[in-house]
């Protein structure tokens, strides 16, 4: 199974998107994402390409859902330690990124940190 994980943009420069995962700032790919996408748009981000744009209708339930699998995945599970090193990378939590979506146009930044 694959995983793919919710991050708003940030700016976008050709085909490529400065993108915020709970404070974790990486350049993802465009080339492939299945609707046009601007600054502030939520994605699905998989291995570095972008391969859906989330409604804004579903951005607060989408992110909330990531942070309850974070939560209720074992210590010992790879893939959710992986998340929790990323997101303790970015100096802040999946909470503040349910906070900053709030369901408002645009949201906010997930997290709002730099790295």
């Amino acid at each position: 199974m694959c995983l793919g994980v919710p991050g708003r943009i940030l700016s976008i420069e050709g085909l490529v998107a400065e993108v915020d995962f709970w404070g974790v700032r990486k350049a993802i790919r465009l080339d492939i994402v299945d609707a046009p996408v601007a600054s502030g748009d939520y994605i699905l981000n998989h291995v570095g390409y972008a391969i859906r744009r989330i409604p804004l209708e579903e951005v607060a339930e989408t992110l909330a859902l990531y942070e309850a699998l974070i939560r209720l995945a074992e210590r010992d599970d790879l893939m959710a330690r992986d998340v929790r090193g990323e997101i303790a990378a970015g100096g802040s939590s999946a909470g503040s990124a349910l906070q900053a979506a709030g369901g408002e146009p645009g949201g906010g930044e997930i997290g709002g940190g730099d790295v």
